[in-house]
C-alpha cells in the first residue's frame, strides 16, 4: 500500500501552519510554493506580492501571532519586512522550509480513479506530475484583483492596488482612489504626501476603529467572553464616535449596517487628513469619459490616475471548481475547509473574521490534522465526523448579519468560528472511554 502523503500548495502563514500542524502530527508531506520563499504576500520581493512600502498589520501583534512562536519586537503592528523576517525564523525554528519545493508553481490538480490526486506543477526543472492521498490549498485570498468595468474609457493610468508598492508612483498626480476599505485607505495616506490631488470615490458608509484604545491596542480589549453581537455592536458604536467621531461629517455615506457586518476600516489618519483638507471624499463612478470621471450625483473630475482598491477574489486556478463545491461567489465549504463530498481536498486560509489572526489558521490546520489521522487510524471516528455535514451546519456567524458581498461570502465571528472549530478537533482527539464512546 503506497504511503499517505499530503501535498501543501503555499508557503504563506496559512501553509506554514498546515506544515507545521501535519509536522506535529507525524503526517507525511511535501510543500509547494512558487515564490523562492516562505511569506507569501508578505514577501514584498514575491512576484505576486500584492503588499506596499507602508503596509502593516491592521490586526495587533498578540492577537495575530502564532501562540507557540511570539514575534520578537515591541512593535503593536509590524510592518510587511519583520514580519517576513518572523516567517523565516518560524520556518527555521521548526525546520519547515525543507519540505518546500520553491520556485515551483502548481498548475493542475486531477482526481485518479483511486480517489487520490494527481499534482502537476512547474519548476526549475520542468513541469511535474506526483500523485498525493491529499492536497492543502493554502495559497491565499488576496493575489487575485477583483477589477471592475466601468462605462466609457479613461485615458489616464488606472491601476489596481495590487500593483501599488510606493507613493512615489503618485508624484504630482491627480489622483483617483476607487474603494475605502483598508488598502484604499491607506494608499490615500499614503498619497497625500506625494501627490498634486487625492479624491476617494466610495459607494456606501464605513465604520473606523482606530488602533488604539485608552493607550493599548483597540484589539486586545475586551478579549475574554465575548459580549452578544447586538451589544457589543451598540457599545462599540459608541465608544467608535466619541473617539472618532461621526465619519459622515467628512463626507462619508452614512452607514446602512451596524458594525461588525462589514469589516471596519483600522485607520483613523484618513480622518485627519480629511479634517485637514488634504483629500476628498466622492460620489461613486458613473463612467469614464477620457482624463475625466464623472460621479453618479452629477460631479465629475480629471485625473491622472484612478487607483482601483476594489479589493480581491478567490481564485483556485489549478482544481475544477466542482471539486470544491463552488456556490455563488465561493466554495462553500464545511467550516470554511471541508467539501462535502469529503474527496481529499481542504482549503486553509479561506476564512475572515476580525481577530481570528495566524493562530486561528492554525486551528484550522489541527483539525486537518486531527481529521487525518482519524482517517488513517479510527476510520469509524473519521466516518462519524464526515456525517456531520448531513446535518444543519454550525453557525459561524456569532449573531452577526454581514453584508451579501462578494468579500464577506467567506466571513465569520471569530469567537463562534474557533470555538466550533476546537470543538471538532476535541470530537476527533479525544480518548474513548470503555464503552467505545468518546470520554467527556
Amino acid at each position: 500500500m503506497r504511503e499517505r502523503r499530503y501535498a501543501i500548495i503555499g508557503a504563506g502563514p496559512s501553509g506554514l501552519a498546515a506544515a507545521r500542524a501535519l509536522q506535529r502530527a507525524g503526517i507525511a508531506f511535501d510543500g509547494y510554493e512558487a515564490a523562492s520563499g516562505v511569506g507569501g504576500l508578505w514577501d514584498i520581493d514575491n512576484p505576486r506580492s500584492t503588499v506596499y512600502e507602508s503596509a502593516h498589520l491592521i490586526s495587533s501583534r498578540t492577537t495575530t501571532e502564532f501562540a507557540e512562536f511570539p514575534m520578537d519586537t515591541t512593535a503593536d503592528y509590524p510592518g510587511h519586512r519583520e514580519l517576513v523576517r518572523y516567517f523565516r525564523a518560524y520556518a527555521a525554528e521548526f525546520a519547515l522550509a525543507p519540505h518546500y519545493r520553491f520556485e515551483t508553481r502548481v498548475t493542475a490538480l486531477a482526481r485518479r480513479a483511486d480517489g487520490d490526486w494527481d499534482l502537476t506543477a512547474a519548476g526549475p526543472d520542468g513541469p511535474v506530475t506526483t500523485a498525493y492521498t491529499g492536497v492543502i490549498l493554502a495559497n491565499g485570498t488576496l493575489a487575485e484583483p477583483q477589477i471592475p468595468t466601468f462605462p466609457g474609457e479613461f485615458s489616464g493610468e488606472l491601476l489596481h492596488t495590487s500593483a501599488y508598492k510606493s507613493a512615489a508612483q503618485l508624484d504630482g498626480r491627480r489622483v483617483l482612489i476607487v474603494g475605502a476599505g483598508n488598502s484604499g485607505c491607506d494608499i490615500a495616506v499614503d498619497a497625500v504626501h506625494r501627490a498634486a490631488s487625492v479624491d476617494m470615490s466610495v459607494r456606501r458608509g464605513y465604520y473606523f476603529v482606530p488602533r488604539y484604545l485608552f493607550g493599548r491596542p483597540a484589539d486586545t480589549l475586551n478579549q475574554g467572553r465575548p459580549l452578544p453581537a447586538r451589544l457589543k455592536q451598540f457599545v462599540d458604536t459608541r465608544v467608535l464616535r466619541a473617539f472618532t467621531g461621526d465619519p459622515v461629517r467628512f463626507g462619508f455615506p452614512r452607514p446602512t449596517y451596524r458594525i461588525y457586518e462589514s469589516h471596519p476600516i483600522v485607520n483613523t489618519l484618513i480622518l485627519g487628513h480629511l479634517g485637514q483638507g488634504d483629500l476628498r471624499i466622492r460620489a461613486d463612478v458613473a463612467r469614464f469619459d477620457g482624463d475625466t470621471v464623472r460621479f453618479r450625483d452629477g460631479t465629475s473630475g480629471t485625473y491622472d490616475t484612478v487607483l482601483l482598491a476594489t479589493g480581491y477574489r478567490l481564485d483556485y486556478p489549478f482544481v475544477d471548481r466542482a471539486a470544491l463545491n463552488w456556490t455563488g461567489m465561493a466554495p462553500r465549504l464545511f467550516v470554511n475547509i471541508f467539501p462535502p463530498s469529503f474527496n481529499g481536498l481542504f482549503v486553509m486560509g479561506m476564512v475572515e473574521a476580525s481577530g481570528l489572526g495566524w493562530q486561528g489558521r492554525y486551528e484550522q490546520a489541527e483539525l486537518i490534522a486531527a481529521y487525518l489521522r482519524a482517517d488513517a487510524g479510527d476510520p469509524e471516528r473519521a466516518a462519524l465526523f464526515r456525517r456531520r455535514v448531513d446535518d444543519p451546519w454550525p453557525d459561524l456567524t456569532g449573531g452577526y448579519r454581514y453584508l451579501g458581498l462578494e468579500r464577506m461570502a467567506y466571513y465569520v465571528n471569530k469567537d463562534a468560528y474557533r470555538g466550533t472549530v476546537r470543538a471538532l478537533t476535541r470530537s476527533l482527539t479525544a480518548t474513548r472511554g470503555a464503552s467505545g464512546r468518546q470520554a467527556a
